[in-house]
């Protein structure tokens, strides 16, 4: 059984604990605020069902399915052209259209594009045992294991496999992949990897981030979330920040006289912070294909919560 660095000292758990390994160290997240919890878990089809849901709610106007061809700057507003032939005039664009953002490239042509890390990570959803109450770390393999409920019946399990060549993964064969590098393990992951099949739900996907340097917007458009800072999952926290942006964004844009005004403050208040968790993740993706010692590992975990844990 590797040794795994978990989140419990629960002492209700101790005879759990020959199935979840050897304790090495124990992170807790710095909580946000009185009865706000630094760290959760969710599947992603119900976040984005909660959050489309209350764009309805909102009563914004919603177009599927197109996307923009390009933007004109006027003198105090921006008209997109669509794919479908349409125009229409805002007074700003966000672009928040993930890692591959086409308005990235319509704003900014010349800027590199994301970079393969040289990691990849598995990501399998699964029934969650009684013992799996928070993330579990398990740490001494090939590479770095997980599991994080993400409701009261399920987590996920995500494992990161160091791939400098970057290899195709034939989806009909990633059940026995998967098997394989989960091989060494015993305990609650060697039940896991036991009850793999073509059935089983696997995301296979190779990690890429960047930061756009600079500013993120032009003119009337801004960019936010992975559009301008993709971060590799080390720290879990992508989508926060993303969100994170959108807060921050409507603060300034209530707050500011004009748009570009806006567009600055939100930058003063997000690079350094957005910029951080990139570089922290990266460093953690580095540390673990190295197989540094878990303590390393940790303590960058540990300093990165503490400084998501201050105000945005």
């Amino acid at each position: 059984m590797k040794r795994a660095s978990s989140w419990h000292t629960d002492e209700t758990y101790e005879d759990e604990l020959p199935r979840l390994g050897r304790p090495l160290e124990e992170l807790r997240s710095p909580p946000l605020g009185e009865g706000i919890p630094g760290a959760g878990g969710i599947l992603r089809p119900v976040l984005h069902r909660i959050l489309a849901e209350r764009v309805k709610v909102l009563g914004a106007e919603v177009r599927l399915g197109v996307t923009v061809q390009s933007l004109q700057e006027h003198e105090s507003e921006i008209a997109a052209v669509f794919a479908d032939g349409t125009e229409d005039r805002y007074d700003f664009v966000v672009g928040a259209d993930g890692i591959g953002s086409g308005l990235r490239k319509l704003l900014f042509p010349g800027a590199p594009g994301p970079r393969f890390t040289g990691q990849a990570c598995w990501r399998l959803t699964i029934t969650r045992p009684r013992e799996i109450d928070r993330r579990h770390f398990f740490l001494g393999g090939r590479g770095k294991c997980g599991l994080t409920p993400v409701s009261r019946g399920e987590m996920y399990l995500f494992y990161l496999e160091h791939v400098p060549d970057n290899p195709w993964r034939e989806p009909s064969r990633q059940h026995v992949l998967l098997q394989g590098l989960l091989g060494e393990y015993g305990g609650v992951l060697a039940g896991v990897r036991d009850a793999l099949g073509p059935q089983s739900r696997i995301v296979y996907r190779p990690l890429e981030a960047h930061v756009l340097g600079g500013g993120w917007f032009k003119g009337h458009a801004i960019l936010i979330g992975d559009a301008a800072h993709a971060s590799t999952p080390q720290l879990a926290s992508g989508a926060g920040m993303a969100a994170e942006d959108g807060i921050v964004l409507a603060q300034e844009l209530a707050r500011e006289r004009s748009v570009p005004a806006a567009f600055e403050a939100f930058m003063r208040r997000r690079f350094e912070r957005c910029r951080m968790v990139v570089e922290n993740s990266l460093e953690i993706g580095r540390l673990e294909m190295s197989g540094a010692p878990a303590a390393e590992q940790t303590a960058v975990v540990a300093r990165s919560l503490e400084a998501l844990a201050a105000p945005i």
